[in-house]
């Protein structure tokens, strides 16, 4: 095993959420930018950049809260101008000097606050 790859040798392969609104939430996750690979009734799968999955699986009572992940992008600002303009009404956009990032939060149609941050990708190949 080389450490000094072009890119990491792992990668995070799957995320959970649970829903009691599946078909709400995984065009909620679209609309933010993933993309579709299986859509049902029970469990659904979206892919994010990089190849991860989230699976969506559906519960009859969902506790909403903080999601169990967050989410990174290129552009903050321009997202944050886009989810707005979609209604999704994510939070004031916050300064965290203390890791040099920007931060926004919006909920999903279940109740889960995702947390959104400004890319912290270390400039080489993911």
């Amino acid at each position: 095993m080389n450490l000094n790859e072009s890119r990491p040798l792992v990668a995070v392969a799957h995320v959970v959420l649970e829903t009691d609104r599946m078909e709400q939430t995984a065009g909620f996750m679209q609309s933010i930018g993933m993309r579709p690979v299986f859509l049902g009734p029970k469990v659904s799968v979206l892919e994010l950049r990089g190849g991860t999955h989230l699976i969506l699986m559906f519960k009859d009572k969902v506790a909403g809260g903080a999601a169990p992940f967050d989410l990174m992008v290129d552009d903050l600002h321009d997202t944050h101008r886009q989810l707005t303009s979609l209604g999704l009404c994510p939070s004031d956009i916050e300064a965290r000097p203390a890791i040099d990032h920007e931060v926004f939060t919006v909920r999903e149609p279940a109740g889960h606050v995702i947390t959104v941050f400004s890319s912290h990708a270390s400039g080489r190949p993911v």
